[in-house]
């Protein structure tokens, strides 16, 4: 029922996961933990890429009795040639198998501010990186003979919430990024699909943006009463990257409670 307390989670199993070469952007916090907390217990081999240091740092060194300890290497997605230089150096130890492409950065804005440098800097951390993470490891799994990229979409430019256009705007765009890599790298056994989360109760949500009057209105607007958890993104990245989600190309799935309205 709506409003009882969570039991805890579990993850299906998958086993074809297992020793998996996995790369999550953007995983040191947020839904980006929660993905690699959830790989990381499919006994995947995890590396994943951020700026906060420190949080990251904790999260790396939090499994103790993992099959693969998570590695991670702090890299600026925004530096298109340090994003290039970390991505050799990932597979010099071998091609990645599954790309998670989640670093964002949702800052509000107002349309009159909006500068040509703070436009260029917005689609940089939210759209240009996901091209060019797909790219660098494209060809490594075509000599595997196939991969997974996962990119991160969002459920705000379906809303047109208020203060994001820059955001919405790219986060339309990737829809449209993933349709073209499917396209392109279909034949070489590479499947990429779009996760559209909605909602997602992060530590930065709730610290930044969260008021009572929010919360309801959150809740008005899902069908379902509960507010969405990373573990709830994490558990359809893992089927949609799983070899049950082997027919799975160039499609959009949305992982957003139900959500239909703007809860007015």
């Amino acid at each position: 029922m709506a409003g009882e307390t969570r039991q805890p989670f579990e993850y299906a199993t998958y086993p074809d996961l297992t020793n998996k070469r996995v790369v999550v952007t953007g995983g040191g916090t947020g839904i980006g933990a929660g993905i690699v907390d959830a790989y990381v217990k499919q006994g995947s081999q995890v590396v994943f890429l951020d700026i906060a240091d420190e949080p990251s740092q904790q999260l790396a060194a939090s499994y103790p009795d993992a099959a693969h300890q998570p590695r991670y290497i702090h890299c600026d997605m925004t530096n298109i040639e340090e994003l290039k230089k970390t991505f050799a150096e990932i597979e010099r130890d071998g091609a990645v198998d599954i790309l998670i492409n989640n670093a964002a950065n949702d800052h509000r804005h107002a349309v009159a501010d909006v500068t040509p440098q703070y436009w260029d800097d917005s689609l940089a951390v939210n759209l240009r990186h996901q091209f060019f993470c797909a790219q660098a490891v494209a060809p490594g799994m075509k000599a595997k003979g196939g991969g997974v990229i996962l990119n991160f979409g969002s459920i705000s430019w379906y809303l047109a919430l208020p203060q994001l256009t820059l955001y919405m705007t790219a986060k339309a765009a990737i829809e449209g990024l993933t349709r073209g890599l499917a396209r392109d790298l279909g034949n070489d056994g590479i499947r990429v699909n779009t996760v559209i989360p909605g909602s997602v109760k992060t530590p930065k949500q709730m610290a930044l943006w969260y008021t009572p009057e929010g919360e309801a209105q959150i809740m008005a607007s899902q069908l379902l009463k509960e507010r969405i958890e990373p573990e709830d993104v994490a558990a359809l990245t893992l089927f949609l990257s799983s070899n049950q989600a082997s027919r799975c190309t160039g499609r959009d799935y949305f992982v957003d409670a139900g959500w239909y309205g703007d809860g007015k």
